[in-house]
């Protein structure tokens, strides 16, 4: 049973998310405002993943508004459908996503910051568009963990990626995302957390097979300002360890 679902899921999220992508590249010609309709597109699909997944969400805390900078501790890709759901912003994502079949030209043109966190000369480059997009009054969401985990610890920060919230005193908000499935069936680190060596399909399927899970996030109240990068990292990494629920 738990095969078929999956499958039959990951064939109804692929053929939604092209018509999808094809719907905004069509209308996208016709809409003057282009950052709104990007904005209502990558909404609807974060709406359609969590219908097919089965994912419920359960906020605690509010949201900010835009334009915000939010720093996140990292799951796996599920973060993104699921914080999308609670708060309006695009996502800062490792530039190897570019490289995906497909996905890579959609998830570019819903406005996702690239960075090569290899190479520490992108990260300035990586700033200077993040500061832009609040500039056009977005918000912005970061995983400074640098990787996805499964959820039994808040890895330390990459100070580098504050580096130009520092320098530029820039309020970070900050929220922690955790993950259940129902009492009695597979653990959520198992199946929902993308930290083992399998590719993007795989894990997708996996995840397909569960009959639902819930996405917990827990938003920080005060946003954290601070001129040294390192101890802004330190702050922001001990206030989401404080929200933080681990992943059973």
């Amino acid at each position: 049973m738990e095969t078929i679902r999956a499958s039959l899921r990951f064939a109804v999220f692929v053929i939604s998310t092209l018509a999808l992508y094809a719907f905004w590249w069509i209308t996208a010609i016709f809409v003057p405002n282009k950052q709104l309709w990007r904005q209502v597109i990558l909404r609807q699909w974060a709406k359609n993943f969590a219908f097919i997944s089965g994912m419920k969400i359960e906020v605690i805390g509010a949201a900010p508004k835009p334009p915000f900078l939010l720093v996140c501790n990292h799951l796996g890709y599920v973060d993104i459908p699921a914080l999308r759901l609670a708060a309006d912003g695009i996502f800062v994502a490792k530039s190897d996503i570019l490289d995906w079949f497909l996905a890579g030209p959609i998830i570019r043109d819903m406005g996702i910051i690239f960075i090569d966190r290899k190479n520490r000369r992108d990260i300035p480059r990586a700033g200077a568009e993040i500061i832009k997009k609040l500039s056009e009054n977005e918000g912005v969401i970061l995983f400074p963990e640098g990787t996805s985990t499964k959820g039994e610890e808040i890895l330390p920060f990459n100070s580098s990626f504050l580096e130009f919230a520092a320098k530029t005193d820039l309020p970070v908000s900050y929220a922690s995302i955790s993950y259940k499935t129902p009492a009695g069936g597979p653990s959520a680190s198992e199946r929902i957390c993308w930290w083992e060596d399998i590719g993007f399909v795989e894990h997708l399927r996996r995840l397909f097979s569960l009959k639902e899970f819930t996405a917990i996030i827990n938003f920080g109240d005060e946003p954290i300002q601070n001129p040294n990068r390192k101890e802004l990292a330190s702050q922001l990494r001990k206030k989401v360890m404080e929200k933080f629920i681990p992943v059973m």
